[in-house]
């Protein structure tokens, strides 16, 4: 079960790395639009200058991209081609989406960008993904489904992050 927990919400995963990435393309490098367009709320940014159209758009195209190639090439799957792009898009984009609301949280606190809010930063993504996924699958996301996604990409999301870290893609470990 742990294994099909993991495969199931991958596609979410990716999208919420993807904007890391999307950063360092030449190609995508200088569409970098704020999600809030610059906008405030209460005389704070809304989501700041690190949640941008680019990584939502990409993030979502990755997430979709390898929700097809896990459950096409791999997988084989016998759900329909439009099932699996709207379930890893919709995970992609409730990755993204969460991130961005927990984003607007950390402005009105005065938490800056960069700075983890443990365990918002490490879990938002995830609950994201998981309610915009629910309606297309209620029956198959138990509360024990949605409890395990949790618990093993919040450990996984602690882990990437120090390598990415490792790696000189972010500038703090968590």
């Amino acid at each position: 079960m742990l294994w099909e927990v993991f495969w199931f919400f991958l596609p979410a995963g990716i999208a919420n790395m993807a904007p890391i990435f999307a950063v360092h393309m030449p190609l995508l490098r200088h569409w970098n639009t704020p999600l809030d367009f610059g906008k405030s709320f209460h005389g704070k940014r809304i989501f700041g200058d690190n949640k941008t159209w680019r990584g939502l758009v990409f993030g979502v195209f990755c997430a979709i991209v390898f929700g097809l190639f896990q459950y096409r090439v791999i997988a084989y799957s016998a759900e329909s081609t439009s099932f699996i792009i709207l379930a890893s898009g919709l995970l992609g984009f409730g990755a993204l989406a969460g991130d961005a609301i927990a984003s607007f949280f950390k402005r009105q606190r005065n938490i800056p960008a960069g700075y983890s809010w443990i365990p918002v930063d490490q879990t938002d993504y995830i609950i994201g993904g998981l309610i915009m996924v629910y309606p297309l699958i209620p029956k198959q996301l138990t509360l024990t489904i949605a409890l395990m996604t949790v618990a093993m990409y919040m450990l996984l999301h602690v882990a990437v992050s120090y390598f990415g870290y490792l790696l000189g893609l972010k500038k703090k470990p968590i």
